[in-house]
């Protein structure tokens, strides 16, 4: 069971973005997440006649190490660590570890 999701809003603890917040839009593999308006570069682009694309400077969000980002927990305003609880039918379920509330999906 992954402890970071898509759809989690994560800050970021490390790097040129450290206290950036943000939604995981997409899980790269195991390790790598991407998040909107994190690790942004400038990516230069050929002109595609074929495709239609036009060539320039496009910005892109490229993915980053799901160590260097955390969990926020919106209760605290702070960066907190997930735990993982079962229930007594044998689901598993996020839990933040300060303090022990369930992680709602939204």
């Amino acid at each position: 069971m992954n402890k970071i999701r898509k759809g989690d809003e994560i800050i970021v603890l490390t790097g040129r973005d450290k206290g950036k917040r943000g939604t995981i839009t997409l899980r790269k593999d195991d390790s790598y997440v991407i998040i909107d308006g994190i690790n942004v570069v400038k990516k230069h682009t050929k002109p595609n006649p074929l495709k239609g694309a036009a060539g320039g400077i496009v910005e892109k969000s490229m993915p980053i190490h799901q160590s260097n980002v955390a969990i926020f927990n919106a209760a605290t305003g702070k960066a907190d660590r997930v735990g993982i609880k079962m229930a007594a039918d044998g689901k598993r379920f996020r839990v933040y570890k300060s303090s022990g509330e369930e992680i709602k999906v939204a």
